[in-house]
């Protein structure tokens, strides 16, 4: 039990674990583009991280200035693997993200996109698909787009679920109950689905089904009542699970 409440400390609180999911999606695809290069997962990981880290501390007080200062460094540093890595161009695409994270959530701001009702899980998954088919590429991937944005404004749904009894603003729990919730987030992941299995190579879009089989079980038994690690750690790892699938896939082979 000690362990297991370290490891949600030090690994799931501190926003390390969502981090690393993202870039275990965002690698998933540059494996499947056959661009893997190391600078760019760090990259993503250290954007990642810093964005999130931002979020959950912006109300923390002084340890927010902190954070403040490690977004800093993580910045000169991001700033520093593009342009010995990358291009001018690709400087620019982090930059809007950057700004895209920064409308999502800031203490700042008089209006910021976490207050629209209903919007927030696009703005989420935009965010993510913007790395996974803009950030990471040489150029705008439509379908990588569209199975991450959908993807990923899926499984956003299961914690709103968890949240529906505190959230401040109207979600899709709370305007449209539970079960139906899950049935929007079924649809999203199946069409996900449907777009991985037409454009992405076989071995890959066999990963990606897998994923979704899994995903649908997660969404299915996703309850308000659920522990918090059902969502932080369960549904958390379904975004890297493509590359844990696409990984068996070469060992076996």
């Amino acid at each position: 039990m000690h362990r297991l409440n370290l490891l949600k400390k030090y690994i799931i609180d501190s926003q390390i674990y969502v981090s690393l999911m993202g870039t275990l999606f965002a690698v998933f695809f540059m494996y499947e583009q056959d661009i893997i290069k190391t600078p760019t997962i760090a990259l993503i990981f250290i954007t990642y991280f810093s964005g999130y880290l931002y979020t959950k501390y912006q109300n923390s007080g002084k340890l927010f200035y902190k954070v403040l200062i490690l977004n800093l460094i993580s910045g000169i540093i991001s700033a520093g693997l593009i342009i010995y890595n990358h291009n001018d161009g690709r400087l620019v695409k982090w930059l809007i993200i950057i700004v895209i994270g920064l409308l999502y959530d800031s203490k700042f701001l008089k209006y910021f996109v976490r207050n629209i009702p209903l919007f927030k899980i696009f703005y989420v998954g935009l965010t993510w698909a913007l790395i996974n088919s803009w950030l990471i590429l040489p150029v705008f991937h439509p379908e990588i787009f569209w199975i991450s944005w959908l993807f990923i404004t899926a499984l956003v749904l299961p914690f709103d679920i968890r949240d529906m009894k505190s959230d401040t603003v109207i979600t899709f729990p709370r305007l449209i109950g539970e079960q139906n919730t899950k049935y929007f987030a079924y649809i999203l992941v199946f069409i996900s689905l449907i777009i991985a299995i037409y454009y992405l190579k076989t071995d890959y879009s066999f990963a990606f089904f897998l994923t979704a089989i899994i995903t649908f079980v997660l969404i299915y038994y996703a309850e308000n009542s659920n522990k918090d690690s059902y969502f932080s750690f369960w549904v958390e790892s379904c975004s890297g699970l493509p590359l844990l699938f696409i990984i068996l896939q070469w060992l076996i082979n």
